[in-house]
């Protein structure tokens, strides 16, 4: 007779997502209290009730309680995409990037930066970035249907190996002509950044998140069954067309946002998903809200990480994700393999 694992008794699902909810807090906390001026937490708690209007409600206010957000939302963006992208696709190496969505979007902002229209203001980024992003999308999709006619996780996997890596090439040659200046901006955008982050740019990408979520938490039960097959699926009651469709399209928008707003973030989509899988299994009525928690505290750790690390100079985004990133898959792909 066996057993299930102590930490899977009780409460399954409130358990872990308590305790990745105390770890955002925590984190979120304490990406707003340090940087080059340190601020206790009673102080970020006044400055934040709009009690403090000096120089530290300022630097709270503005600047650090915007981007500390900013950081959670794309982190949870990208996650729950990458989990979605995972089951979809039932492969384990999918994520945000594997459908070429990421290089349409930095098509899109490296577009923008070159023909000079970063100077129309602080939306002009995000705005072609989404725009590209979506092109994107739409292409490989085009280029899965006139393959076969259907909707099919292969074809479209191979679809979006193709299409990533022309944009990507594009993004290459556009960067090789830039003049100095566009060359640096646009860098430093593609290897990811949250210099730039706006309570405009937070409640959209929370309105972007929380519409995802509440879309993508009645699959979870489809997306369960999908994981393990079509055909199981369709024959257990799920129409399978359907959830593929709404997947796609959610998981999509989300990468498109975040990727919009932060720039290129990699290895949120695939490290994350595989390290709960580890943890709690993959039930995706878990999977789905824990990937949201863990991915925002692993962003928001990782942005506070590339402000800190050699201050006042401040590392891209992404490759702080990607240096820590790459381990842990590495670690995590070790614990997977039989032995």
């Amino acid at each position: 007779m066996t057993h299930d694992p102590p930490a899977r008794r009780g409460s399954p699902r409130v358990t872990p997502l308590v305790a990745l909810t105390v770890l955002l807090l925590l984190a979120i906390v304490l990406a707003i209290r340090v940087g080059a001026v340190g601020i206790d937490t009673a102080a970020v708690v006044r400055a934040l009730l709009g009690d403090d209007g000096g120089t530290t409600g300022a630097i709270v206010r503005r600047l650090r309680a915007p981007r500390a957000l900013q950081a959670a939302l794309t982190g949870g963006a990208l996650a729950l995409a990458g989990t979605c992208y995972q089951a979809l696709l039932r492969n384990p190496l999918a994520d945000p990037y594997t459908l070429g969505i990421t290089s349409g979007a930095s098509l899109g902002a490296v577009l923008a930066v070159v023909l000079g229209l970063a100077t129309f203001g602080v939306w002009t980024l995000p705005v072609a970035g989404l725009v590209g992003a979506l092109l994107a999308l739409v292409l490989v999709i085009r280029v899965a249907y006139a393959a076969d006619g259907v909707l099919d996780r292969r074809t479209m996997l191979l679809s979006g190996i193709a299409v990533g890596s022309f944009s990507g090439a594009l993004v290459m040659l556009i960067v090789s002509l830039a003049d100095d200046q566009s060359y640096r901006t646009a860098m430093f955008w593609i290897m990811g950044t949250l210099a730039g982050a706006t309570w405009e740019q937070v409640v959209l990408l929370a309105a972007v998140l929380a519409a995802a979520a509440l879309a993508l938490l009645p699959q979870a039960r489809a997306l369960n069954l999908l994981a393990i097959g079509e055909s199981t699926a369709a024959t257990l009651g799920v129409e399978v067309e359907r959830a593929k469709w709404t997947t796609l399209l959610v998981a999509s928008a989300l990468t498109a946002a975040a990727v919009a707003v932060a720039g290129t973030v990699g290895f949120v989509g695939l490290v994350i998903p595989h390290m709960l899988r580890l943890l709690w299994g993959s039930d995706h009525r878990l999977l789905l809200p824990a990937s949201v928690l863990a991915g925002a505290s692993f962003v928001v750790l990782a942005d506070l990480a590339a402000r800190t690390v050699v201050a006042p100079s401040e590392l891209p985004l992404g490759v702080i994700t990607a240096l820590v990133g790459v381990p842990v898959f590495v670690v995590l792909l070790r614990r997977r393999s039989p032995t």
